[in-house]
């Protein structure tokens, strides 16, 4: 197999069609009235909503170049001695390098001229025809987020759309964990959470991008939201070296060390991180004791940038992590010995290349592989089941684009190739003599031969298999004066386990309305929204189907219902609104309906999870997000988000050992578990001084919709009755009360010339010390509580 991967690794390297996505790239020169040119001019690019701020100086021809950009709108200020300021917007769309040509007026007098607000429409995105937001580098590193392995999960619950759930799990617009990250051109579907992989370093983003509305038809798996990720590069800092180390401690016997490099030297540019996290609070525990939960996690990356020639460029990437942590606990888990742990790995390259063909066409591919695995390994003492589990996981990508303008067109077309092979292993067996006990109203005689208490022996499932997934598209992007038309449409083809082809149209359109600084969308999309692959054989298999009580059975159509993607309908209306340039306001409704609708079945709090489908889903809701640039020291945001997810079963897939909240959920239409009334999250930055900073950021959530329980079992049950006062159990429906979070950090950077030497960070997670539940006895995610007041301190030094 290795042999076979290794091959084909060579064979799309060799090619040319075989490697990513670079981004945009802006060339320059200043010139002066007699279109001399002028060295030493300071150019600064900006993108104000993101913080975005990338910094040049003319070479002696007036030249500078920045690159390594991702798309959309920008604003230019470019500054010189004599000279009045120039502050101008350029968009950067695509591939194709731009050129600017810029004159500087002579000073006619002798004081300063500041420039404020820079071109017209610079909080617009005009041409937006769904929900984008952005944040850069220099806006994820003030936001106060703690050590813990939640990486870039963590930031993204600052945007629009979604539910906050344990362990980093995000629920985009009522979906569960549907979100694809394209990182420098590779995208990576699997699930991204503390429980299940390594994440993402938020030291090697560069900027990242969220689609969440009107998803671009290049984008296929996992759509209900896409992150793309720009990692940092040699060539980000004009050519210099740069660097970064980290040390940082806290709470929990928390410990992070970190350091990062990057250089340029000619045609090469290499950027290089890794990373370290310890922690006694590894995962969001079952319980406020934190019992049984210490991990650890290594992450690293790597970077190279080579310009072949001047219309070619090469780039390959690599990442790698591992995190070994312990299972938290409940009371009578520990009390019983329970010790389970779990051990995740991960390996991703990615080559990528990108051929300026004319002055009006680009070709852009991306060949990637990424292989993970994971293990769960049991204890003498787990209850009320034991378990062990070891899978693997491995995604070779091909990913091939053209595009090309010409007038008013822009478009964009290309061809996807994916291979999944799947690897799983699981066993377990019961051990509470209570559980499924013989004469119990709820005993299920297909789970006594398992039941180790009397005799049984161990669940046992083993099987291999492959899958893929092909897909071609289309996009063109048509501009007429205030209009943006996106026409554009996919076609997937997927096997594993099951088949299905899918034709999706992904149609959007804006309007700006120049007098009221003003931007109107609205868009249609057809998506195919693929199965998890993380343990999709077993989830489809008839063994796992044979375990289901006789009445649940019956009620899901006889047992075995292969998983089939997840097809859907989405509706999106919005608008943006510059307010008189100094803030940014974004709204939108959107509405789904979809079939064969995905989620997971949690297997008792051991965070193994099986993926589920449900019949159908209507999902609709409200986003609102107000932003706010840096001005008078000050910048922040503030968003809202509502949104509705009711669920109609029978299920399909899973592994329930229990049949008291399948039978009450499939009696009918119910309200799934990340359905929300509304989440709010607002972030604020200000600098009293030059070299400080406090960051402030509030969280609260009007409660998830846990399953139905009995509260006077609760009340009698020893491991969960202190979690009753968090759950409103009685209400129509049941929902997990409302809480308020509030993260706050204070920082000083000390400045060597315009440089900085170090930052010296104070951060306190739950500021009030709020206690509260994420979810409450869930088959979808079982029992977790969030983190209570931890403080940390970080120090780093740059070079």
């Amino acid at each position: 197999m290795r042999t076979r991967i290794l091959g084909a690794l060579i064979f799309f390297a060799a090619s040319p069609s075989a490697v990513p996505q670079v981004g945009a790239t802006l060339y320059g020169t200043v010139v002066d009235p007699l279109q001399a040119a002028v060295p030493g001019a300071e150019v600064r690019l900006a993108h104000p909503l993101s913080g975005l701020l990338r910094d040049a100086v003319t070479d002696g021809e007036g030249r500078f170049r920045f690159s390594n950009l991702p798309f959309g709108p920008y604003r230019i200020e470019i500054r010189h001695d004599g000279f009045r300021p120039l502050a101008r917007s350029v968009e950067l769309r695509t591939n194709l390098p731009v050129t600017v040509r810029e004159r500087l007026e002579l000073e006619e007098r002798s004081e300063t001229i500041t420039v404020e607000g820079g071109g017209p429409n610079s909080l617009l995105d005009v041409q937006a025809t769904g929900t984008r937001t952005r944040l850069s580098a220099r806006s994820i590193e003030k936001l106060p987020v703690g050590p813990g392995a939640r990486g870039l999960e963590a930031i993204l619950l600052s945007f629009p759309g979604f539910a906050a759930n344990a362990n980093g799990a995000i629920h985009p617009r009522g979906a569960h964990n549907q979100v694809t990250y394209v990182i420098d051109g590779m995208p990576v579907s699997d699930q991204f959470t503390g429980q299940f992989a390594t994440s993402i370093d938020p030291n090697q983003v560069q900027t990242l991008e969220l689609f969440t509305g009107n998803i671009p038809p290049e984008f296929g798996s996992k759509v209900s939201g896409v992150v793309s990720v720009t990692t940092r590069s040699g060539f980000d800092r004009d050519g210099r070296s740069f660097g970064e180390l980290e040390i940082g401690g806290g709470s929990f016997d928390a410990a992070t060390q970190s350091a990062q490099a990057g250089a340029a030297r000619g045609r090469v540019g290499w950027f290089g991180s890794i990373s370290n996290l310890k922690s006694n609070r590894f995962l969001d525990p079952p319980s406020f004791d934190n019992l049984h939960n210490g991990g650890n996690a290594q992450r690293g990356s790597t970077r190279i940038d080579l310009r072949l020639t001047p219309r070619d460029v090469l780039r390959l990437t690599s990442m790698a992590g591992r995190s070994s942590f312990q299972l938290a606990n409940l009371r009578s888990q520990h009390l019983n010995g329970q010790r389970q742990r779990r051990l995740l790995r991960d390996t991703a390259f990615s080559l990528g290349y990108v051929r300026v063909v004319s002055p009006s066409a680009t070709f852009d591919s991306t060949t990637s592989y990424r292989a993970t695995a994971a293990g769960l390994a049991p204890s003498p003492g787990d209850t009320p089941v034991t378990a062990d589990l070891s899978r693997t996981l491995s995604t070779l990508s091909s990913l091939n684009r053209f595009g090309w303008q010409r007038g008013a067109h822009q478009v964009r077309a290309g061809a996807d190739w994916q291979r999944f092979s799947l690897g799983e292993r699981f066993a377990f067996g019961l051990t509470d003599p209570a559980l499924n006990a013989p004469g119990d109203p709820g005993f299920n005689p297909r789970l006594a031969p398992y039941h180790l208490a009397r005799g049984g022996s161990r669940f046992r499932f083993r099987d291999s298999g492959s899958g893929h997934l092909l897909g071609l598209f289309v996009h063109d992007r048509v501009r007429w004066r205030g209009l943006t038309l996106d026409l554009g449409a996919r076609l997937d083809r997927y096997a594993m386990v099951v088949r299905a082809t899918q034709l999706q149209p992904r149609l959007g359109l804006a309007y700006h309305v120049a007098p009221t600084r003003t931007v109107l969308r609205a868009s249609y999309n057809r998506n195919l929204q693929t199965p998890p692959n993380e343990n999709l054989l077993l989830a489809n298999s008839r063994e796992a189907a044979a375990l289901a009580p006789p009445q649940v059975s019956r009620r899901l159509g006889g047992g075995l219902i292969p998983i089939r993607p997840e097809y859907q309908h989405v509706y999106e209306a919005g608008l943006q609104q510059d307010l008189g340039g100094r803030a940014s306001l974004d709204l939108a409704y959107y509405h789904k309906d979809s079939v064969h609708a995905q989620d997971n079945d949690n297997f008792l709090n051991t965070g193994v999870v099986f993926p589920t489908s449900l019949a159908s889903a209507r999902i609709n809701g409200f986003e609102a997000r107000l932003a706010v640039p840096e001005a008078r020291r000050l910048s922040g945001s503030l968003t809202l988000t509502h949104f509705r997810a009711v669920m109609n079963p029978p299920f399909t897939g899973g592994l329930f050992l229990g049949s008291a909240a399948i039978d009450a959920l499939s009696s009918g239409p119910f309200l799934a578990d990340h359905d929300q009334v509304l989440g709010a999250s607002g972030h604020l930055v200000f600098r009293p001084a030059k070299r400080w900073w406090i960051t402030s950021r509030a969280r609260y959530d009007s409660g998830l919709v846990p399953n139905p329980s009995d509260p006077d079992e609760v009340r009698a049950d020893p491991d969960y009755a202190d979690l009753l006062p968090y759950v409103d159990l009685l209400g129509s429906p049941p929902r997990i009360r409302p809480r308020t979070v509030v993260d706050a950090s204070l920082g000083y950077e000390h400045f060597r010339g315009d440089r900085r030497a170090w930052e010296l960070v104070l951060l306190v997670s739950n500021l009030t010390n709020r206690e509260g539940l994420y979810n409450f006895q869930s088959i979808f995610v079982g029992t977790r509580v969030i983190q209570p007041l931890a403080a940390s301190v970080r120090l780093r030094l740059f070079w």
